[in-house]
């Protein structure tokens, strides 16, 4: 993007102001945010109200940063850094692209000093995010990992292959290890976390992953202050793709829509989309981080649908609306691209946008 449209915008994950360099430290701790998360653009020479200040001494102080992100960042980050003028004054331009990391700030450790960006704040990674970064750069997704004390028989294999033969598929040995839910260990296959969270018997969901569960409320007013209805779904997360519309459609109204002497009733929400939007939240939930889970709450004016964890590192909410897809749960996803439910290409945003024009509602905030 220009810098000429840069400057005017609001700060973001990708993007923050500086009026100047003499407070060094928090510049270091974004530098750091934006290459641990999904790189992004600082600007040195604009207040917080938006004035264009511009910097006096440009080239000294150009040296002064490229010392200080030499002298407190570990391991090394070379971002660019371009000197840009506008309207008479000077501007620090850096430029931080995602890198493989994680990066540090060297005063502070590697365990203390890794920062990722949450919105337009820089926040400290703590152990549940640096294990995500880890396994990030290994390649190796959480969903994968073998449950070296499981067997098959924790996977509850008849209600899997009745959901499979529902959708025309069979699922036979060869199937369960070719999506994941049978993964190798130790010259045997077991169960993975996925194959657990989605198909696993209750006992063996309650000792791996008892948060990956799905909850819905329906609350009197705009806030979450008075409960009107609450359902916790007691099986897996693939049964509340089915269960939440349910509840969905007994909390929310229905609007009469006349058309050539017919009488139609049309939903209060797209159901095409929210089917959507759920069942790529269940995709891309963060099932490592303990104590979250989905949430779908029912308001007057309003339903939101969230699910735990950052957008996978790298990814941007742009980059999503673009169709970039990158997979946080491969088994997950296999699964769940198998059965139809969503697409593995990074067309999910689309086909919901597409629903709710079709239809004539308004648009999700994302």
């Amino acid at each position: 993007m220009e810098f000429t449209s840069l400057i005017t915008q609001h700060e973001g994950k990708t993007l923050e102001f500086k009026r100047d360099i003499s407070s060094l430290k928090p510049i270091m701790k974004t530098l750091i945010a934006f290459a641990n998360t999904a790189g992004g653009v600082l600007i040195i020479g604009r207040d917080a109200n938006g004035q264009l200040v511009g910097i006096r001494d440009v080239l000294k102080a150009e040296e002064q940063l490229s010392n200080a992100i030499a002298d407190s960042i570990r391991p090394a980050l070379m971002p660019e850094i371009e000197i840009v003028s506008l309207e008479g004054k000077a501007f620090l331009v850096v430029r931080v692209p995602h890198w493989r990391g994680p990066f540090y700030l060297k005063s502070e450790g590697a365990e203390r000093g890794v920062y990722v960006r949450l919105g337009s704040t820089n926040r400290m990674a703590g152990p549940e995010i640096l294990t995500e970064m880890q396994r990030s750069l290994s390649g190796i997704p959480y969903d994968m990992t073998p449950c070296v004390d499981l067997t098959e028989h924790d996977l509850d294999i008849v209600k899997a292959r009745r959901i499979f033969n529902s959708a025309g598929l069979r699922l036979d040995k060869s199937k369960l290890e070719s999506l994941g839910i049978l993964v190798p260990f130790a010259g045997k296959h077991v169960p993975s976390i996925g194959g657990i969270i989605l198909f696993g018997n209750k006992k063996a969901r309650s000792r791996i992953c008892p948060d990956a569960r799905v909850s819905c409320a329906r609350f009197r007013g705009i806030d979450k202050a008075e409960f009107l209805d609450r359902l916790d779904i007691e099986g897996t997360v693939l049964d509340a793709i089915a269960e939440v519309p349910i509840f969905i459609r007994r909390n929310t109204r229905l609007a009469a829509k006349i058309k050539t002497m017919v009488r139609r009733d049309i939903p209060e929400y797209p159901e095409l989309a929210v089917r959507e939007i759920l069942a790529n939240a269940v995709a891309h939930a963060d099932y490592s981080l303990s104590g979250m889970r989905i949430m779908v709450a029912v308001f007057d004016d309003r339903m939101e649908i969230q699910n735990p964890g950052m957008l996978p590192f790298g990814m941007t909410l742009d980059d999503m609306k673009a169709g970039v897809s990158k997979v946080r749960n491969r088994v997950i996803v296999r699964v769940l691209g198998a059965l139809g439910l969503v697409e593995e290409w990074g067309s999910g945003y689309k086909r919901v946008i597409e629903a709710c024009r079709a239809g004539g509602y308004q648009e999700p905030e994302w």
